[in-house]
């Protein structure tokens, strides 16, 4: 019996490059994470003392999620709104 591994958590946006919304509990799940974690490191690392380690830790937080869309969502490409 197959499983349902291959549904995508995010599937790709319309229109341009990249993924629109989750499509999945696991794909919300991420996406509050990642939230949750920038709040977090609001406390953990202020801006105000440190711009360049708070950056550092968004930019991390960023490259972090980009890689979960990459390896489970729909694969990316340019879309026009219709896939003829």
């Amino acid at each position: 019996m197959p499983s349902d591994d291959s549904r995508y958590w995010f599937p790709a946006k319309r229109y341009g490059w990249g993924w629109g919304l989750p499509a999945t509990w696991e794909g919300w799940a991420v996406l509050v994470g990642f939230f949750a974690l920038v709040i977090v490191g609001i406390f953990l690392v202020p801006p105000q003392r440190s711009m360049v380690a708070f950056a550092a830790y968004i930019i991390a937080l960023s490259v972090i999620l980009t890689a979960i869309c990459w390896l489970k969502g729909e694969p990316p490409r340019w879309r026009w709104g219709d896939d003829r």
